[in-house]
């Protein structure tokens, strides 16, 4: 599934933290590991208090020492170096995957103002909206407090029955092939205090048909979703799912805590996100608070 993974760096052991999750996924796909760093214009001197990889020899010398201990791990690894010095180091990031011919980028969810100006600026929106199909989001807190390492022993798939393409699935299908993975597929159908903003007059003014509309609503996914573990089961996989009623981010997390997952693979709209505000959407939300890493699919 993955081929080349490309796992950007800056120097720091936060950064790092996702280290034991690209190890994984390496192994499981077969995959090649590009470690990569990106000389950034007027750097400050430290990141998250560590000296910055400021200069192209230092950076090289760094890569090659992480890449020596994943190489003795049994793996292939390259590594790059990209000089001249980039004021946008997100734009770097986006713009590299082509170049270096990665399929998934594996990104460590934090910044220098913390991980909300991370996820809600900066690289998560770019490349969400502009970079390749399939990013990695890895927590460091959550990865530091797991005993063992990371293995990917069962996948949430949030889906929304109303899109005509869904792609997250797929990717989760294939991945937990790899991994030996179950998977718990799950939608939310929204009540009439969480309806969008966008449909709330409507339910204000025909509150029983909206209530009506909505509980047909909940039929209809608990309808698709059987059709779509039988699917799954028939496939060989170990898979069940649930449908749940309210705020869909917040009972995407709750899913994922309950269900005791290690992934949750979230297809993201690219171009309603364009078009909505950032803050509104659910996939930041998902990022700002999962406890385990998220795999966002472009749905273009």
């Amino acid at each position: 599934m993955f081929q080349r993974i490309l796992v950007p760096l800056d120097g720091s052991r936060l950064a790092e933290s996702v280290l034991p999750v690209a190890e994984y996924l390496a192994k499981c796909a077969g995959a090649t590991l590009i470690l990569f760093h990106s000389i950034e214009r007027g750097a400050a001197e430290t990141v998250h208090g560590e000296r910055h990889l400021a200069h192209a020899d230092e950076a090289q010398a760094y890569l090659s020492e992480v890449a020596a201990r994943l190489r003795k791990a049994g793996l292939t690894v390259e590594q790059h170096v990209h000089d001249p010095e980039e004021a946008d180091v997100a734009r770097s990031i986006v713009d590299h995957p082509t170049d270096l011919q990665s399929d998934l980028i594996l990104l460590c969810a934090h910044g220098r103002g913390g991980l909300r100006d991370v996820l809600i600026g900066n690289i998560a929106q770019q490349v969400i909206q502009d970079g390749p199909t399939l990013v990695f989001f890895v927590r460091p807190d959550a990865m530091m407090a797991r005993v063992g390492g990371y293995r990917c022993r069962k996948i949430l798939v949030p889906l929304d029955i109303s899109s005509p393409h869904e792609t997250g699935l797929p990717v989760a299908v294939q991945l937990a092939r790899q991994c030996g993975a179950a998977v718990h597929v799950m939608t939310v159908v929204p009540t009439m205090s969480t309806l969008p903003a966008d449909e709330a007059p409507v339910a204000v003014m025909l509150p029983t048909a909206s209530a009506a509309v909505l509980d047909l609503d909940a039929r209809n996914a608990r309808q698709y979703l059987e059709e779509v573990t039988r699917d799954l089961v028939v496939q060989g996989l170990a898979a069940d799912g649930s449908v749940a009623r309210g705020d869909v981010a917040s009972l995407i997390l709750s899913t994922a805590k309950g269900q005791q997952v290690d992934l949750i693979v979230l297809a993201t709209h690219a171009r309603r996100m364009l078009g909505a505000p950032w803050e509104g959407s659910v996939a930041p939300k998902v990022l700002a608070q999962a406890a385990d890493p998220v795999l966002l699919v472009r749905e273009d």
